[in-house]
């Protein structure tokens, strides 16, 4: 699993400092989307326990989340790295494209965002959107929190 971009970020996940990792190979290729660099399998750097593992140490004071931007295509690679995340204390998260993810996949999230990106409908601080963003414990969609009135 390779990952295109690493980043620290304060509004993907709401209340959350979360550690991004952006996945390349994305196989739904969104039209209009923000990232089409992303769909090229192995586009970045290998993604390995140790390099993650890492990370998750370097930040364990500062971060709260560990956020996937794709990913699921791996999943059993997908399943191990949110494991070792929650392991470290850290809260889940995973952006799709898809509408339905794994049972498997599921239960090691905090939150998952599921939807692909529709021009028209934009994103999660639109009240028109597809897509949504669910507390996977409670099933309550909480796209709400991307309002800003």
């Amino acid at each position: 699993m390779y990952y295109y971009d690493f980043q620290v970020v304060l509004q993907e996940v709401p209340g959350e400092v979360s550690l991004c990792f952006s996945i390349s190979g994305c196989p739904i290729q969104c039209k209009g989307c923000h990232s089409p660099y992303l769909w090229k399998e192995n586009n970045g750097c290998l993604l390995t326990k140790d390099s993650f593992e890492n990370l998750l140490e370097k930040y364990c004071n500062l971060a709260t989340c560990i956020l996937f931007m794709g990913g699921e295509w791996h999943e059993d690679k997908l399943i191990n790295f949110l494991k070792l995340a929650k392991k470290l204390k850290y809260n889940t998260c995973l952006y799709t494209g898809k509408d339905i993810v794994s049972n498997d996949i599921l239960k090691e999230l905090t939150w998952v965002k599921t939807g692909k990106w529709i021009q028209s409908l934009g994103g999660l601080n639109n009240d028109k959107t597809n897509q949504k963003f669910i507390e996977v414990k409670t099933s309550k969609i909480l796209n709400h929190l991307f309002n800003k009135n």
